[in-house]
């Protein structure tokens, strides 16, 4: 008989667009101006299916030019968190009932309502977070594969599981929900994290509390809307945006919150883990904590690479999506023997960058998120330049917007701050080793473990580095950016998290619980 698995096309990556199709080009020029015309719309709370209108509101701002209010969304309080956990709580019960090819079915609709509104939400990740036209490309595309593979791993975990036989007794294993979770996601991904770590819950039969970042909170409300639009129950998905400082302990402590998937910062997280590792009355669980955190990931650069290639891949590992990413290369390791001409190659290639209002298609760098993470990143330039010499960028761009230029700092100590902290911003310190041997010790000098990259024409040096450079996911003369769902399983080691590995086969194991029962014949 034929499983239900077996008669669904594979998964296959949605292909990235370049926009290098001016049919392409002309529609994502529409969808950017019918984005610019739902400017300062307001989005309400949704508890249980209804949508709440508050007093206070949170100001989407676009980056590019803060006088834009993207939209507003209501700013939920304590008592309609508490309401909100409560109304998954009631769905839970109904919704765990569901089948898995039901709950799969969802996210399929939810794909392909995707896909024919790509372009809209293409431009609002333009206009919301200030993604250049092929990463936020990237990222819905990202979005859609979430639900495509996670879709296909429902319905393969919803499978017999084979369990060794046993004469006189009938026996199983299922994997069921754990229960309400808290899924609290970054805006640098604001459309794949937030749709990935939701639809997980989701399709393995839990209901979930939506807690978007404040500076990604639209999309976030698009993505509650399309689903209640193909018909997701009331209470399954609760959006409700609102100050960490109000309502993020509250939900990640509630006694009835069974789980909490997190992205975002190193700080943020631990304080998350730490929330969750003490019950509160009436708990009658130990919370699982789903942790994707910080980097420092490095690019490693030994004597016989191809140094044209590896120039490209630091420069574009760096400087994509203005070093938003946790995945982004922040440190550059190069043997001493081709130091000075992977320097002045790389000054050459990032002399090449054009940074600008990323609404314009020839625009490859746009503006960071907010005035935060501007000041921020300006204080690591000052200090880089105290700890290294500078050899590209270091000011701001302009008056309005929050850009500035791609920063390279070239002879910086592996112990340097700028070679520790976790700056997220186009900022690149350059470090010397003395060879392959010293460049590794400094690749594995932080306390992050996320993403690494050698690039190399040994054989010998790449077994080396399989063995020995710690981090969840690790290339070879490729950039250390641009994981796919389902090829590159992606989540580190160390204050990086969890490793979670979204978008792999182990992933969905994060949100249920295995049953075993037995049945004497």
């Amino acid at each position: 008989m034929t499983s239900t698995i077996e008669r669904i096309a594979p998964f296959k990556n949605e292909v990235i667009k370049t926009f290098s199709d001016p049919a392409d080009a002309e529609k994502m020029k529409a969808a950017l101006a019918a984005v610019r015309a739902r400017f300062g719309e307001h989005y309400p709370l949704v508890i249980d299916g209804q949508k709440v209108e508050t007093e206070k509101k949170i100001r989407s701002l676009n980056p590019a030019n803060p006088d834009d209010v993207v939209g507003l969304t209501s700013s939920a309080s304590k008592e309609q968190a508490n309401a909100a956990v409560e109304a998954a709580a009631r769905a839970f019960e109904s919704w765990k009932r569901t089948t898995p090819q039901e709950r799969a079915n969802y996210l399929f609709k939810a794909a392909e309502m995707m896909r024919t509104r790509r372009f809209d939400y293409d431009a609002l990740l333009v206009l919301e977070v200030g993604k250049s036209w092929p990463e936020a490309d990237g990222d819905i595309a990202e979005a859609i594969d979430f639900l495509e593979f996670y879709a296909r791993e429902a319905l393969r975990y919803a499978e017999p599981h084979p369990v060794v036989p046993m004469e006189g007794e009938q026996n199983e294993m299922v994997y069921i929900p754990l229960g309400v979770g808290a899924v609290i996601p970054p805006w640098n991904f604001a459309g794949a994290i937030m749709v990935g770590m939701t639809a997980a819950a989701i399709v393995t039969g839990n209901t979930v509390v939506l807690k978007p970042s404040s500076d990604s909170a639209i999309i976030a409300a698009w993505f509650v809307d399309l689903l209640h639009e193909i018909g997701v129950p009331k209470g399954v998905v609760n959006f409700i945006p609102g100050s960490g400082s109000v309502i993020g302990d509250l939900i990640v402590s509630h006694p009835q919150v069974r789980f909490i998937s997190f992205t975002g910062s190193k700080e943020v997280g631990l304080h998350i883990n730490e929330l969750a590792a003490k019950p509160q009355p009436g708990q009658k669980w130990i919370k699982r904590v789903v942790a994707e955190m910080g980097g420092k990931d490095s690019i490693v650069v030994a004597a016989d690479a191809d140094i044209d290639a590896a120039v490209e891949g630091v420069a574009v590992s760096a400087f994509g999506f203005q070093g938003q990413k946790c995945s982004a290369c922040s440190r550059a390791i190069v043997d001493e023997k081709i130091y000075d001409e992977f320097l002045d190659k790389l000054k050459a290639r990032v002399a090449k960058i054009t940074v600008g209002d990323p609404s314009d298609q020839k625009t490859y760098m746009g503006p960071v998120v907010n005035e935060g993470a501007l000041k921020s990143i300006g204080e690591y330039i000052e200090i880089g330049k105290k700890e290294g010499r500078l050899i590209a960028g270091g000011k701001r761009v302009g008056e309005k917007g929050y850009f500035l230029e791609p920063t390279v700092i070239a002879d910086v100590a592996p112990d340097a701050r700028i070679s520790q902290e976790e700056i997220f911003g186009p900022v690149l310190a350059v470090i010397k080793a003395k060879n392959f041997d010293h460049a590794m010790e400094i690749a594995n000098n932080t306390e992050f473990g996320l993403t690494g990259s050698l690039y190399t024409t040994d054989d010998k040096k790449i077994e080396r580095a399989k063995e020995d450079f710690f981090v969840g996911n690790l290339y070879f003369n490729r950039k250390s950016t641009g994981a796919f769902v389902g090829a590159h399983p992606f989540g580190g080691f160390n204050m990086s998290g969890t490793d979670s590995k979204a978008g792999g086969r182990d992933y969905l194991l994060l949100f249920m619980q295995a049953k075993t029962m037995s049945r004497k014949l």
